[in-house]
């Protein structure tokens, strides 16, 4: 039988090109959002699929909707572009290519303990520091097919600071033999700015400065070391904030026992008004229910004024561990309603994440309300707010690599952020996974 050979040409940006040609056993891809790094890596799965015929190698991502929405799509994207013959079976996450009877797995990495079985030729894995080390270690160990023509571990990431991926393929000290990483420049994907030149502009609006740094260009920064809410500055601060009747209140909770905290609070415009807090020690969520009641009553009459017989609306917000039961086994959220159930005089809507996001998600979508990039600050505090300012001023992160805040050193910090974070982040997210295939 004979074999007919085609070259395909594949058109590459000067650091896709460099990521290609590394000899590496174990090479990565750095570089910031838009530059092409999904494309790259699927293009050297390709390659390592061709490399290796009859041979099974493995694609992973951090979580199964971005390997689905993002990193297959890339995949399937280019096959159709270049009229390469392929199959899928959704049920097994399984691509075959029929010409080289390759065949590539499509794999989320979250549970990495259920990687261990399969005799790879390759892996390659989209967004590796989002990934656990230990996913990676354990797919290397699987990298090991006598079939293989040329083994190959490969990796594509955005920069995350100074973590297990930096320390393994970049820093000067710990870099580990044989491993090689490509830095791709901001500004580079030429493809990405022909569609939208505006595009790292409107990136600037979305992020905090630090974060802008590192996602939209590139940079290895501590982002998550030392102080957390680093945004903030007294230009947040408003000494004549004033309660604007057209709208109605944001009631943000924290359900710590001790402190029980909350902020009061209007979303205007894709700006938040922080007008008060509530800072209550060795309380309940009926206790913070009457205090709120004192306090908003005066915006209610305010509100009144202005809409003749109308009900103050008030959206309340708050982490979903709000769902869970409490010892009086009702929810907090259902004792709140419970509470404002025949009080005519407000309109109450409850609005609260079915999960919580991860807390570096949440912090960087406060800080970039603080001050984005731009220079623009959405977030207006007034100064009697005075222990969310310490918040603001003192919250650090925990050392532990593991993107946790220091709630040890002073018990009377976070919660007050903490709450103003999930009215945040229920009107005014940002993520940094919201990504795009340019083959959607």
């Amino acid at each position: 039988m004979m074999v007919h050979k085609r070259k395909i040409q594949i058109p590459a940006l000067p650091s896709q090109q460099r990521f290609f040609a590394s000899s590496a056993f174990t090479k990565g891809f750095s570089g910031p959002v838009g530059s092409g790094k999904t494309y790259a890596l699927c293009c050297e799965a390709l390659q390592c699929a061709a490399r290796n015929p009859g041979c099974v190698g493995l694609i992973g991502a951090p979580t199964y909707p971005m390997l689905r929405d993002v990193t297959l799509t890339t995949m399937v994207g280019i096959l159709e572009e270049k009229q390469i013959p392929f199959s899928y079976l959704k049920q097994e996450n399984v691509l075959t290519l029929p010409r080289s009877k390759s065949k590539i797995l499509f794999r989320s990495l979250e549970r990495f303990e259920h990687l261990r079985g399969p005799n790879l030729a390759w892996v390659g894995v989209d967004e590796l520091t989002y990934c656990q080390p230990e996913a990676w270690t354990r797919l290397e160990a699987r990298v090991r097919d006598p079939k293989a023509s040329r083994h190959q571990m490969f990796a594509v990431w955005t920069p995350k600071g100074y973590d297990w991926v930096y320390k393994r393929f970049i820093s000067p000290q710990e870099k580990l033999p044989g491993h090689e990483a490509i830095l791709a420049a901001p500004g580079e994907n030429i493809v990405v700015l022909a569609k939208r030149p505006d595009y790292y502009e409107q990136l600037k609006s979305s992020y905090d400065d630090l974060f802008y740094q590192q996602e939209a260009l590139g940079q290895y920064l501590n982002v998550y070391s030392g102080r957390v809410y680093h945004a903030y500055s007294e230009a947040n601060q408003v000494p004549d904030l004033r309660y604007a009747p057209e709208a109605g209140l944001c009631w943000a909770l924290d359900f710590n026992v001790d402190p029980m905290t909350a902020v009061i609070a209007q979303h205007l415009n894709g700006k938040i008004h922080v007008l008060e807090e509530i800072f209550l020690r060795n309380s309940d969520t009926i206790t913070m229910c009457e205090r709120f009641e004192q306090c908003a009553d005066r915006y209610r009459q305010v509100y009144q004024a202005a809409n003749p017989g109308q009900p103050l609306p008030v959206i309340v917000y708050g982490d979903a561990t709000g769902q869970a039961r409490s010892t009086s086994s009702k929810t907090d959220y259902e004792l709140i309603r419970e509470f404002f159930r025949g009080k005519a005089q407000f309109q109450l809507q409850i609005d609260h994440p079915r999960a919580n996001p991860r807390v570096k998600d949440r912090v960087n979508s406060v800080n970039a309300m603080l001050k984005n990039a731009s220079g623009r600050r959405r977030i207006h505090v007034h100064p009697g707010c005075k222990e969310l300012i310490t918040d603001f001023y003192e919250v650090s992160w925990k050392q532990s690599g593991q993107f946790e805040l220091d709630k040890a050193t002073d018990k009377k910090r976070t919660h007050l952020s903490d709450a103003l974070g999930y009215l945040v982040w229920q009107v005014e997210p940002i993520d940094a996974f919201h990504r795009e295939s340019i083959y959607n």
